[in-house]
């Protein structure tokens, strides 16, 4: 079984407390780590609305995927994920009937709402970058779902992770 937790972005502790301060970047960013899949780590348009700066989590399941839950004090909430195939297998998609898309956006709308989330974050960046992360297949010679977190945290200027 592998890693199960929660990783927060954004400009204040979420209001749960309790996680574990990774690493901070310039613009007041922080990066928190929460190593339960029980953690209540609050929802993502309330750290936004209370800090007035986007907030992120990437929900880490089975060490495989990573659900992404994001939102901005102007653009609002969406959420995507990170690792489809596994995505889907852990979700049972396919044995309710259901798709990915029932669930999440789909990675090129996923990818123009997180252009406007950098945007609030005072980052520019390219809708391109954010598919390729977006639509990545996990790198078998470091399978880890945090490692595709930390690189879309990379390409949305906030976290030099």
């Amino acid at each position: 079984m592998g890693y199960w937790g929660y990783f927060v972005v954004g400009r204040g502790e979420p209001a749960s407390g309790g996680g574990i301060l990774r690493t901070s970047a310039p613009g007041g960013w922080h990066l928190w780590q929460y190593d339960s899949p029980d953690a209540d780590v609050g929802s993502m348009n309330a750290l936004a609305a209370r800090t007035g700066a986007p907030a992120l989590f990437g929900y880490v399941m089975d060490g495989a995927c990573v659900v992404v839950e994001a939102a901005a004090p102007e653009s609002g909430g969406w959420t995507t994920c990170l690792g489809r195939a596994a995505a889907a297998r852990l979700l049972a998609v396919d044995e309710r009937g259901l798709s990915l898309d029932d669930y999440f956006l789909e990675p090129r709308d996923a990818a123009g709402r997180a252009v406007a989330w950098a945007a609030e974050a005072g980052h520019t960046v390219g809708a391109d970058a954010l598919l390729a992360v977006l639509t990545a297949d996990p790198d078998p010679d470091a399978p880890l779902a945090e490692n595709p977190l930390f690189g879309l945290l990379r390409v949305l200027g906030v976290l030099p992770v």
